[in-house]
C-alpha cells in the first residue's frame, strides 16, 4: 500500500482529495495536517465523514511527514511548498504541489505574477508539470510534481491539440473562463459570500490573473515558441466547475472533421478525455465529481475562427483527481486506479 499524507486536508481540494484516496484500493492515508484545526478529528470539520474518516489532524512537520510517507500531498496555496519542501525532503518521499511554485519555469516570472519572492529556485529543474496526458513519460520517476491550476488544465487540454498542429494564430487566442465559488478555496472572503455571488456573474483579474503565464507557457511548448494570449476569469454562482470557451483565428481552411482529426491524433487513447459530438457542446454538469475533461468545438466560417469549448469540475480534474492520476503514473499503476467516478447529477 502507498502511505499517503495530506497537508492542508481541510480546504476544498484537500477534501475532494480524502474523499479519493478513501475509494483507492493502493493507498492508505496515514498522515493529514490542517494548521487551523490541529487536534480535531477530520469528520469533526466534515460531518459527512462520520463513521468514516475521524483521523486526528496534525500540525504541519515535514521531515516526520517524509519518514513516514511515500507520498506527500501538499494541497495549500502558493508560496509555502517552495518554502517547506528541499532535497533532503524529496531524497525521502514523493511531493505533489496543489500550489503555483513549480509550475513555471521561469522564477522571476512566478515573482512578476504572484508578488513573492521564490523560495526553491533550485528545485524548479528537478520539478515536473504534472498535466498528465502531456507529460506522463516525464512525470515517470520523478520526486516533485507541480499539479497545474484548474484553469490552466482546462484551456491547455482543450487547446493544445489546435496549437501543436499550427492550426492557430497563436497570437490571437483568446480563453474566456468561468468558475464555480469553491475555486476560491475555504477561506471567508467577502466576495465569495453566498450574497455576493449569487444571481451575479463576474469577471476578475483582468489582463492580470496568475494563471496567465502557466498557460502561455505550456502552450508554448506545445507551439516551439513564445505565446502570449488574453485570459479573463469569471466567477458564476455555483459550487463546481471550470468552463473555458476559447477563441483563435484558423492558419488555414479546415472542415469539422479536419480538426476532429486532430483532436482524435491527440486524445483518442486518452481515458479522461471526452470529444463531444458534432453540435454538442461541454456543459460543467456533466463532468461534476469526475476526472473528466469534456471537449467540444465549432467553426465560425464567416470569421475564420475556431471555438473550442472545455469543461472540468476544478476540484477534480483540476485539482485532487489530477493529482492521484500523477501518483498513480508515479508509482507504476494503472492511471484511473480510484479515479473511475462517474460524473454525479443531478446535484
Amino acid at each position: 500500500m502507498i502511505k499517503a499524507g495530506i497537508i492542508g486536508a481541510t480546504g476544498y481540494a484537500g477534501n475532494e482529495l480524502v474523499r479519493i484516496l478513501l475509494h483507492h484500493p493502493e493507498v492508505e492515508i496515514v498522515k493529514m495536517t490542517a494548521h487551523s484545526y490541529v487536534g480535531k478529528t477530520f469528520d469533526e470539520v466534515y460531518e459527512n465523514y462520520r463513521d468514516i474518516n475521524n483521523m486526528v489532524l496534525d500540525e504541519m512537520n515535514m521531515e516526520k511527514l517524509a519518514e513516514e510517507c511515500d507520498v506527500i500531498f501538499m494541497a495549500l496555496p502558493h508560496g509555502v511548498t517552495a518554502k517547506v519542501v528541499d532535497k533532503n525532503i524529496l531524497s525521502k518521499t514523493k511531493i505533489i504541489d496543489f500550489g503555483a511554485d513549480f509550475r513555471i519555469k521561469n522564477a522571476d516570472t512566478y515573482e512578476t505574477w504572484y508578488g513573492v519572492k521564490h523560495e526553491g529556485r533550485e528545485l524548479l529543474k528537478e520539478a515536473v508539470y504534472g498535466l498528465c496526458e502531456v507529460n506522463r513519460d516525464i512525470i515517470k520517476g520523478k520526486n516533485l510534481i507541480a499539479n497545474p491550476g484548474c484553469y490552466t488544465t482546462c484551456s491547455i487540454l482543450s487547446l493544445r491539440p489546435l496549437v501543436a498542429e499550427g492550426l492557430i494564430d497563436t497570437s490571437t487566442i483568446i480563453v474566456d473562463a468561468k468558475s464555480g465559488v469553491t475555486g476560491a478555496g475555504r477561506g471567508l472572503t467577502l466576495a465569495n459570500m453566498f450574497d455576493e455571488c449569487n444571481e451575479s456573474v463576474k469577471a476578475y483579474k483582468i489582463a492580470s490573473h496568475r494563471h496567465t503565464p502557466e498557460i502561455e507557457e505550456q502552450l508554448g511548448y506545445a507551439a516551439e515558441k513564445d505565446i502570449k494570449l488574453t485570459f479573463t476569469p469569471h466567477l458564476i454562482p455555483m459550487n463546481r466547475g471550470i468552463l473555458a470557451t476559447c477563441y483563435a483565428t484558423l492558419t488555414k481552411k479546415v472542415s469539422y472533421e479536419d480538426i476532429k482529426d486532430i483532436y482524435e491524433k491527440y486524445y483518442k487513447n486518452e481515458y479522461f478525455v471526452r470529444l463531444t459530438k458534432k453540435g454538442i457542446f461541454p456543459e460543467t454538469r456533466w463532468v461534476k465529481g469526475s476526472n473528466f475533461i469534456d471537449i467540444g468545438f465549432g467553426i465560425d466560417e464567416r470569421t475564420n475562427r475556431v471555438i473550442v469549448v472545455g469543461a472540468i469540475d476544478n476540484l477534480v480534474k483540476g485539482a485532487s483527481g489530477q493529482a492521484v492520476q500523477n501518483m498513480n503514473i508515479l508509482f507504476g499503476l494503472d492511471e484511473k486506479t480510484g479515479l473511475t467516478l462517474t460524473p454525479i447529477f443531478p446535484a
